[in-house]
């Protein structure tokens, strides 16, 4: 793998060198932009406002307007150069349990490896720490010209940093929940079909679109159909639906 970025942890007085490896690798759909009326590809230009000229990537460079509406022009090397303590290093806040970290905040995670000789001690240290007391370390670092919440945790003997979204970041929805109430025996039939459909393995499951996308594909190129999947039904009688939703997963 590849580091994409080499810093420190630093949690008190110690300082563990390490490199971040990327731990997902999204698929992509391959689509290109096309003028739907000759299937020709349709290309982004990147064009100076002023000059009506377009720009190579070698003279483009990232800018900030500034309340009197000047533009400050930022280089890389002026980036490097960002006086923020979390560009090098992941900054250990404290330690929490797993469980007290809200889910819908998780956002990207990274592998965490532990950089020469005099990383191997701490690093196997922090995972064995946290693995025993079933803790996560909060962190700030920044990545990508952000500065990112994090957290630290173990995984097979190993450390992952899985970067979160800042809390102002969440859309807190309106009220959701649904007032319509429900009977115990509705319950229990509902916790008995989930106990039959426990233990689902996801490392088996796989992205089934573009298996879906070459049929379609195929179909357009000979003129051929694909078959459309019916709407699921909904349920007029829900004792009914669960009783045969039962019966089902029992005859599996």
């Amino acid at each position: 793998m590849h580091a994409i970025w080499t810093g420190y942890i630093s949690f008190g007085l110690v300082t563990l060198p390490i490199h971040l490896y990327s731990a997902a690798e999204e698929h992509g759909t391959g689509f290109h932009q096309v003028h739907a009326r000759d299937g020709s590809r349709v290309r982004h230009r990147r064009v100076c406002e002023s000059e009506d000229v377009e720009v190579p990537q070698s003279e483009i460079a990232r800018g900030l307007e500034r309340p009197d509406g000047r533009t400050v022009v930022l280089l890389d090397e002026d980036l490097a150069g960002l006086p923020l303590p979390t560009k090098r290093t992941v900054e250990v806040l404290g330690f929490i349990d797993e469980g007290d970290v809200d889910p819908v905040l998780y956002s990207r995670p990274y592998w965490v490896g532990a950089a020469g000789e005099q990383g191997q001690r701490p690093y196997a240290l922090l995972v064995e720490a946290l693995a025993r007391h079933g803790r996560v370390a909060v962190a700030k670092v920044t990545l990508r010209t952000r500065e990112r919440l994090a957290v630290l945790r173990p995984r097979h003997g190993m450390l992952v940093l899985h970067t979160l979204l800042w809390p102002e970041e969440i859309r807190e929805p309106d009220d959701l929940s649904s007032s319509a109430p429900v009977t115990d025996r509705e319950l229990e039939l509902a916790e008995l079909l989930m106990d039959l459909l426990a233990g689902v393995e996801i490392a088996d499951l796989h992205d089934e679109y573009a298996a879906a996308l070459e049929q379609l594909v195929v179909a357009k190129m000979t003129g051929g159909e694909v078959e459309v999947p019916e709407e699921p039904v909904l349920a007029v009688d829900l004792m009914a639906a669960l009783e045969a939703s039962i019966r089902e997963a029992e005859n599996r």
